[in-house]
């Protein structure tokens, strides 16, 4: 095991949605796992005599549980995807972290928009506490919008519904690009997630944007904004790459 991976075993696994799955795995060397919500864990592997890894944001909440949770949307193909999927509980893997910046930050007051496509929501999830209490606080709003393709993807909607039931300075928006049920909500809508910002009507004197999953939604919606005043302070960005190989 290199130096700085620790053993990591697998307790258990969920399905989510029909397409993600959710691994719990916890620290076999019963070490504390560390991290502020919104950074990633890495997995390694040995593949043709070479260490090989894949990164995944962790969905625990910080300080409520000593499981390192991850969601994982498989990749037709992908060996990460087969290695995954193969883990039956109390097998072992190797991990190393907490990585990664895209980390909520205390800003002056300000609104908030937490943009994801599909598991790029996981990140979101584990800063949940951290939004709950800044919005405790004079100034600041948030509201978070997922772009999946139907209902039947979405992933901790039930979480965001129940803080944006506690508070009017939380909204919750989903985003399909697929098919708009029938009984859709009012927070329910049609189309791709960066094709709301126009709605929201973006201020680039008030708002900071952070932006997570699919790389052209991500890229996309960097060039809406910069349109609309969005400087590099005012964006934080984290892109979910597709390893097949």
């Amino acid at each position: 095991m290199a130096a700085n991976t620790f053993p990591l075993t697998m307790v258990h696994s969920v399905e989510l949605t029909p397409t993600v799955r959710q691994y719990a795995f916890r620290r076999a060397d019963r070490e504390p796992f560390e991290f502020t919500a919104g950074q990633f864990v890495n997995l390694h592997w040995d593949r043709d005599g070479h260490r090989t890894h894949r990164s995944y944001s962790v969905v625990t909440q910080p300080g409520t549980s000593d499981l390192i949770e991850i969601a994982v949307a498989p990749v037709e193909g992908g060996f990460a995807t087969g290695k995954l999927f193969a883990l039956r509980p109390g097998d072992m893997v190797e991990g190393s972290g907490p990585y990664g910046r895209f980390v909520l930050r205390e800003d002056p007051p300000c609104r908030y928009l937490l943009v994801a496509t599909g598991t790029g929501v996981t990140p979101y999830h584990s800063m949940l506490p951290d939004i709950q209490k800044l919005l405790g606080k004079p100034g600041h709003t948030a509201e978070l919008m997922l772009g999946v393709r139907n209902r039947q993807e979405l992933l901790y909607a039930d979480a965001f519904r129940r803080l944006a039931e506690q508070t009017d300075r939380f909204t919750f928006r989903a985003c399909y690009s697929r098919e708009l049920p029938d009984d859709a909500a009012d927070w329910e809508s049609k189309g791709y997630v960066q094709h709301q910002f126009a709605g929201l009507n973006p201020d680039a004197e008030h708002d900071i944007v952070y932006l997570c999953g699919n790389p052209n939604m991500v890229d996309e919606s960097v060039e809406l904004l910069k349109e609309r005043g969005f400087g590099v302070r005012q964006l934080r960005r984290e892109k979910y790459l597709s390893a097949r190989n």
